[in-house]
């Protein structure tokens, strides 16, 4: 285990802001793990997990512990009964892995193409688009202990997979690193068309090819700037910076009420429990936020309304005084709380 000291770590992250670590370890094996969380421990030093910092804003002030970049690899499957096993190291880049199962024939994360960051960070926050989310793929994770220093395995029904959420980002936050995830795909199925854009895409022809339709998700992702594309200066960002809100039927009520005294209509989905999905994007721009806002080194992306993205030589106080800005106008405006998607790490 090498243990490096005041490392940048805004070349490390898709949105590029944020000061350096205290302590570095990037580690390509689980004793590595188990030795970095061992150092950190014993030093009493605040400790993150870092996979491909793309879903991550790092505070100007950088970070006092230790920062574990897991770099575990691997791509293993295996069949069984029409389904196709993946076993793969939660270092793996996640958009190469998806390439790996469509090239294998193989359904399931096509539509999770083009998503920056690596494989561990999928089950954290059950990743989805598009019509997809790895929950309902995963068949089971495997991440060690910190406190003990034991690999433990979950099975899909111990992770609380929720929207954006499992137990890894909520009631077990800080207390497991992934190592490794097993994904259930179907050999030969069908690809996923639920999502309005994917369906206008393919509108009038038959079924498409899984390999078509993660080149469509890419595409559509690329115009709207959630590609990670070299020169794109939309591309510099941390994605979708608000979670679309999940409300109540009276909550939805009270909002959609609002937007019809405007002569407008909220787009909304429906949710679990009864409950109402409605757009952040658009929340965020009748509040006064339209893509291409700002003229400083941050802004809205020309694409998505939803990436604040770094327009160059920004900081991260920057960043998280326009995601306030627009948080307390939709509060204002709309009544309804935006929550943050990235990680802010270092933030008091």
């Amino acid at each position: 285990m090498l243990i490096q000291e005041n490392i940048k770590l805004a070349p490390l992250t898709t949105m590029g802001v944020g000061g350096p670590a205290r302590f570095f370890v990037e580690a390509s094996s689980t004793e590595e793990v188990r030795e970095a969380t061992g150092y950190a421990k014993s030093r009493n030093l605040p400790l993150f997990i870092l996979g491909g910092g793309s879903n991550l804003v790092v505070s100007d002030a950088g970070w006092p512990g230790l920062v574990l970049k897991v770099s575990l690899l691997g791509i293993n499957h295996r069949h069984g009964h029409g389904t196709a096993y993946f076993d793969v190291g939660a270092g793996e880049d996640w958009d190469s892995f998806v390439a790996a199962t469509v090239q294998h024939h193989c359904a399931g994360i096509e539509c999770l193409s083009g998503i920056p960051g690596s494989v561990g960070g999928t089950p954290v926050q059950n990743v989805g688009a598009y019509g997809q989310e790895v929950a309902q793929t995963i068949d089971s994770v495997v991440a060690l202990d910190i406190e003990s220093g034991e690999e433990e395995e979950f099975e899909k029904s111990d992770c609380g997979f929720g929207y954006r959420s499992s137990i890894f980002n909520t009631s077990a936050r800080g207390r497991y690193v992934i190592l490794r995830v097993t994904y259930a795909l179907v050999h030969d199925g069908h690809p996923r068309l639920a999502y309005a854009d994917l369906q206008k895409h393919f509108a009038g022809r038959g079924e498409p090819m899984l390999a078509e339709v993660r080149e469509a998700v890419r595409q559509i992702r690329a115009s709207k700037g959630m590609l990670l594309t070299p020169g794109d200066p939309d591309a510099r960002s941390a994605g979708s910076f608000f979670k679309n809100p999940v409300l109540t039927e009276n909550e939805f009520e009270s909002l959609k009420r609002k937007a019809s005294e405007r002569g407008l209509e909220i787009p909304n989905y429906p949710a679990l429990a009864a409950r109402r999905k409605v757009s952040a994007a658009w929340l965020v721009e009748q509040s006064g936020f339209s893509k291409g806002f700002g003229n400083g080194h941050v802004g809205i992306s020309r694409k998505h309304a939803l990436a604040i993205v770094n327009r160059g030589g920004a900081t991260s106080a920057e960043v998280v005084q326009l995601k306030n800005e627009i948080q307390a106008r939709v509060q204002q405006q709309w009544e309804i709380q935006l929550e943050p998607e990235p990680v802010l790490l270092g933030f008091q």
